[in-house]
């Protein structure tokens, strides 16, 4: 009986709380929802927008020379050039011997930097350029 009893009045008394911060918590949740929701919708948005508009992109410029060795500048490139296949590469190098110089791709600043430093470290260099995109 006396544990009955004990069980009884231990689920009456933690029932009665249960449904008074159940209904304070529901109006609470609701709100704050609301607030984060309105927050939410345009302010990512707004961002991303910037971000992209402001981020100028890079010409890889191949520099043309009669020195090169056509294998290696091809092989080169495609392994340093992530986008790059051979026959890529081969048309870049022969418009940069035409021409004096060809491009490889448009890049952000920091990725373009990379493959010119790349490409010049190349035994033999592999000489390149950047170029703003939109000059």
């Amino acid at each position: 009986a006396g544990k009955g009893e004990s069980d009884g009045g231990g689920g009456a008394a933690l029932a009665k709380p249960a449904v008074k911060i159940a209904q304070k918590t529901e109006t609470k949740a609701k709100e704050k929802v609301q607030q984060q929701s309105k927050a939410r919708t345009y302010d990512p948005i707004s961002r991303r927008d910037d971000e992209f508009e402001e981020a100028p992109m890079f010409k890889l410029m191949l520099l043309g020379d009669d020195a090169y060795d056509p294998a290696h500048v091809v092989e080169r490139m495609c392994a340093v050039v992530e986008d790059m296949d051979e026959d890529q590469a081969a048309t870049v190098l022969k418009q940069a011997n035409q021409q004096g110089k060809a491009m490889c791709g448009k890049y952000p600043f920091e990725l373009a930097e990379l493959y010119k430093e790349q490409l010049i470290r190349s035994d033999p260099m592999i000489f390149s350029d950047l170029e703003e995109e939109n000059k």
